[in-house]
């Protein structure tokens, strides 16, 4: 596969479409409310019986503390939309070796996400009968933000998403990209091995604080990117394969070098003294062999 950087506004344009059809049908795939409650009490049965509910104590102390509840709503309402794309970016401009397998890798896991919210709808614990106990952090701090007081979109658009959609979590399976990212290709700095780690593990308590997942959709996150990470080689090999087939494989854009047929680029070399056979060679030579034979004796 071609490890140069690709054209920026292809790029531009493939993410904007995977993500508008991901937005799309996630909001076609509402599901019923009752089975989305139904399966949203299954999973915290589930965790009970495994001892696994940390959504419970979480989601408590940050309705009960401002100085906790208030930032993490904000968290929750904004990196995940402003994070990632900065890392994708950050990566497109400094890392292009490495670009395509991660952007195919983000892009095949949140189409993954998309089959669980279709398959799995899910209601978030803030959605459960009040006698659960849950309480709804982003409605209780909405005042403070921009965000509506039944959804993280900004305030009279909460009917424009899907808050049913919450196996798998994307968010903590994005912030996990994000993360891998800055480990394998920032710098290896204390503060930025730091923050690899803790905006992952950030992500995930704030999903639950806020009332928004379970502990086993954060599980499924990482397991949704754990696939896409197994399917991004095989999908740039098959995507590589039907470019070819079609004729449009080759060098990727981003030098005029790379644009040239092999033989102008042959003649460029040659002409610019440093292939064989460049211009000026063979009179230097001629020049040399004559100057030899005016100094040899008759």
């Amino acid at each position: 596969m071609s490890r140069d950087r690709p054209r920026w506004w292809t790029e531009l344009l493939l993410i904007v479409v995977v993500y508008g059809a991901y937005s799309g049908a996630r909001l076609l795939a509402r599901g019923d409310v009752g089975t989305a409650v139904d399966n949203g009490l299954a999973i915290l049965r589930l965790e009970s019986s495994l001892w696994l509910h940390p959504e419970d104590p979480l989601n408590e102390l940050f309705t009960q503390e401002k100085w906790l509840g208030v930032p993490s709503s904000f968290a929750y309402a904004s990196l995940h939309y402003i994070v990632t794309p900065a890392v994708l970016l950050w990566l497109y401009r400094r890392r292009p070796l490495h670009y395509r397998l991660m952007r195919t890798w983000l892009l095949a896991s949140t189409v993954l996400g998309l089959v669980g919210f279709t398959l799995m709808p899910t209601s978030p614990p803030r959605l459960l009968p009040g006698d659960y106990g849950f309480v709804d952090s982003l409605a209780q701090y909405a005042g403070y933000g921009w965000w509506a007081d039944d959804a993280s979109a900004p305030s009279g658009m909460g009917d424009f998403t899907n808050q049913y959609a919450a196996m798998p979590s994307l968010h903590v399976g994005w912030s996990l990209w994000c993360g891998v990212a800055l480990w394998h290709y920032g710098r290896r700095t204390p503060f930025i091995r730091a923050l690899a780690v803790g905006y992952p593990l950030m992500t995930t308590i704030v999903v639950m604080g806020t009332g928004n997942h379970y502990f086993l959709d954060a599980v499924a996150g990482a397991a949704v990117m754990t696939a896409g990470l197994l399917l991004a080689r095989p999908l740039l090999r098959t995507g590589d394969r039907i470019k070819g087939s079609l004729g449009m494989s080759g060098p990727e854009p981003g030098t005029e070098h790379d644009s040239l047929s092999a033989p102008e680029r042959q003649r460029r070399w040659t002409r610019s003294g440093r292939g064989p056979g460049r211009p000026g060679t063979a009179a230097r030579h001629n020049g040399r062999s004559a100057r030899r034979q005016l100094a040899s004796p008759s």
